[in-house]
C-alpha cells in the first residue's frame, strides 16, 4: 500500500483527545484517521454503487448541510430516533447545526440582550 500525505487544520483540543485515544488504543493517529476514512470512502462509494441516496442524504444530515426535518423527509421517517439510530449505523458523526440555524439562534439571543 502506498501512502500520501494530508495536511488538514484539526482542533488542538480535539487533536489532543483523538491523541490521547490512538495512545490508550496502543495505536497511532495516522492509523485512526486512516481507518475511519477508509470507513467512510468504502460505505459512501457501496451506496452510490447501490444507487441508494439515503447515506447522501445522512450525509448531508451529519454535516449540517440539511435539517432534520429535510432529512427525515426525504428518508421517508417520521421520528428523531429513527433520524440519529440511522446517523449510528452509517457511522456518521452526530449533526452540527447548519450555518443559518446557528446565525438564526445567535440572531434571537442578540435580540434577548438589547
Amino acid at each position: 500500500m502506498t501512502t500520501g500525505n494530508f495536511i488538514g487544520a484539526v482542533d488542538r483540543v480535539l487533536l489532543k483527545r483523538a491523541e490521547m485515544i490512538a495512545a490508550k488504543s496502543d495505536t497511532s493517529l495516522d492509523a485512526i484517521l486512516n481507518a475511519e476514512l477508509r470507513y467512510l470512502v468504502e460505505t459512501f462509494e457501496a451506496a452510490e454503487a447501490a444507487d441508494n441516496q439515503n447515506y447522501s442524504t445522512l450525509l448531508d444530515f451529519s454535516l449540517g448541510r440539511i435539517d432534520d426535518l429535510e432529512a427525515k423527509r426525504a428518508l421517508g421517517i417520521d421520528a428523531d430516533e429513527d433520524l440519529f439510530l440511522l446517523i449510528a449505523q452509517a457511522h456518521l458523526p452526530m449533526p452540527r447545526l447548519s450555518e443559518a440555524t446557528t446565525r438564526g439562534m445567535v440572531a434571537e439571543l442578540n435580540a434577548l440582550t438589547a
